[in-house]
């Protein structure tokens, strides 16, 4: 079975981020967090905690020669701070995104052919980088209606079609449940069609709408799990999602959703 991560930039707010990552890990579950440079390696490391994802970079993109530099030079960064973690999965997105989540380099309209060209071209670099270190590179789709909009490559569509084209053990999609809904929906049939791909490395969750806990909005995650359970899915199931009520009570909705 799957094994199942929560997110602890969006849970146990009040708390400093070790002390996050204590509680995540005493309530039974893996931890996830995004940048990695606005922490203290040191007292995370010192937690018993099991990380499973953190961000893979600190600025850059896929497509712009400045900012395809920028990316795997941060990147590079993220993998020693990686093993300070034992992390095995670093995230990515389509462009860098500020701390509201919005683009830092906007597109309008659909990515270029030669944005395409590029962002393989990067992608297959950081696949490399991730091979060499014994860690996996993830990307993820975005949904741009709601909370990133101007983000290239944000689609599952796009990210499932660039994983497969790289075609390398370093680089697999993170499939996000939550953005995928708002943006394509079919959600059951995505999660099939990627994994008799191959191309998933994690699996994020979150209800839609207002991104709170399964069990408080529309999607059916407890099909959704059947599915993993039936597909013999063994990866991690992460909740990046924030608590509608109290973060205990969050955490126990998604448990509930994904225990069979």
């Amino acid at each position: 079975m799957y094994t199942l991560a929560v997110c602890a930039e969006m849970v146990f707010l009040d708390l400093p981020i070790d002390e996050r990552a204590r509680r995540i890990h005493d309530a039974g579950f893996q931890v996830e967090i995004w940048d990695w440079t606005r922490h203290d390696l040191d007292a995370l490391a010192r937690t018993p905690a099991e990380f499973s994802s953190m961000t893979g970079y600190i600025r850059g993109s896929l497509t712009d020669e400045k900012g395809t530099a920028e990316l795997l030079r941060t990147a590079e960064e993220s993998l020693r701070a990686a093993e300070q973690l034992g992390c095995p999965r670093l995230n990515l997105h389509g462009t860098g995104l500020d701390d509201k989540g919005l683009p830092v380099v906007p597109v309008t309209g659909a990515a270029t052919g030669a944005m395409w060209i590029a962002a393989h071209r990067t992608l297959t670099r950081l696949a490399e980088l991730g091979e060499s270190a014994g860690v996996v590179f993830t990307l993820e789709n975005l949904n741009t209606a709601v909370d990133h909009p101007g983000v290239p490559f944000a689609t599952a569509a796009d990210t499932m079609a660039l994983v497969q084209t790289v075609g390398r053990p370093g680089l697999r999609m993170n499939l996000d449940l939550y953005h995928a809904q708002i943006g394509e929906g079919n959600l059951i049939e995505l999660v099939r069609k990627a994994h008799a791909l191959g191309l998933i490395g994690e699996i994020q969750v979150a209800d839609v709408p207002g991104r709170r806990e399964p069990g408080t909005g529309e999607i059916n995650y407890p099909a959704v799990a059947r599915t993993l359970k039936e597909l013999g899915y063994e990866g991690t199931v992460a909740m990046e999602a924030w608590a509608s009520g109290g973060s205990e009570l969050a955490l126990e909705r998604f448990r509930s959703a994904f225990t069979l």
